[in-house]
């Protein structure tokens, strides 16, 4: 019996000791050192109200930890959605005809797990906001800053849109113009806007891993914004599991952003995937 309690000490140590190396591997692979961590986006012991403004229900899990801390916190959270996702994938589980009220509901049940204040969404055609006049765009990203008086907004960049949906960059460069334009004036409320990004080991592997990114990246040009900061998410991911899992139909779409995550035990993928990365719009722009 004393043998076997040591052969059970010894192997669960080895479990132990692998799993700590995969983790560090992992990290090592997919976080950059060098780039700045946070524990929150916005330090403040005051409310802040935190907007997004985005094309599709989904795009909000790219910065799901950072809302759940910053919700955890205090701070207000508003999402805004331009179209209702009716041209993604059902997941097998509606008819194509109820795609875009079941993706609002599943945007819905979202914004109660982060406790959100309020979500917007819009009946813009998804995939085809290029096609909307721009102007009319740009109208609507300054009536929700009018609307909901937010301190900071968060979209994907304009340049290539996180992975190359032209959505994400036709939105982005809306709020990009109005903040230019606004930024600073009595009337207008947002001091800091913050646009979703990669560190350059999360892209590299985004494009051996991701079908989107091989699809869409740019294989030319100075690709997505250098991040400013990241944000350490792993306290949160539990309930980021949970915003993914009520995107029920994106279940595909989702398991190309976040690799195996349905695979991989959660409390070890919180630590390798346990950063978002930022870019601050506006301060060197």
């Amino acid at each position: 019996m004393k043998h076997i309690g040591i052969i059970l000490a010894v192997g669960i140590l080895v479990v132990m000791v692998l799993t700590a190396f995969l983790m560090l591997l992992g990290r090592y692979m997919l976080q950059d050192s060098s780039i700045p961590v946070k524990s929150s986006l916005i330090n403040s012991q005051y409310p802040k109200t935190i907007m997004t403004f985005f094309a599709h229900p989904d795009d909000e899990i790219a910065v799901g930890g950072t809302l759940l801390q910053a919700s955890h916190a205090g701070h207000k959270i508003v999402l805004v959605c331009l179209t209702k996702g009716e041209a993604g994938p059902t997941g097998g589980l509606v008819d194509r005809k109820d795609l875009a009220q079941t993706r609002s509901e599943e945007l819905k049940q979202v914004a109660g797990i982060l406790g959100a204040e309020a979500v917007e969404i819009f009946d813009y055609p998804d995939s085809g906001l290029d096609q909307v006049d721009f102007k009319e765009i740009k109208d609507l990203a300054l009536s929700m800053v009018k609307k909901y008086q937010p301190d900071v907004l968060i979209t994907y960049d304009s340049k290539i849109g996180l992975y190359g949906h032209k959505d994400h960059r036709t939105v982005s460069k809306a709020m990009e113009d109005v903040y230019l334009k606004h930024k600073g004036s009595a009337d207008f409320s947002a001091q800091q806007y913050f646009q979703v990004t990669l560190s350059k080991k999360q892209i590299e592997m985004a494009l051996k891993l991701s079908s989107g990114f091989k699809r869409n990246y740019p294989k030319e040009g100075p690709g997505l914004p250098v991040p400013d900061f990241s944000v350490r998410t792993t306290s949160y991911f539990p309930d980021l599991l949970n915003m993914i899992a009520a995107h029920a139909t994106q279940h595909e779409v989702l398991g190309d952003f976040f690799p195996y995550y349905d695979k991989i035990p959660a409390w070890i993928y919180a630590r390798i995937f346990d950063r978002e990365y930022f870019y601050e719009f506006g301060v060197s722009d």
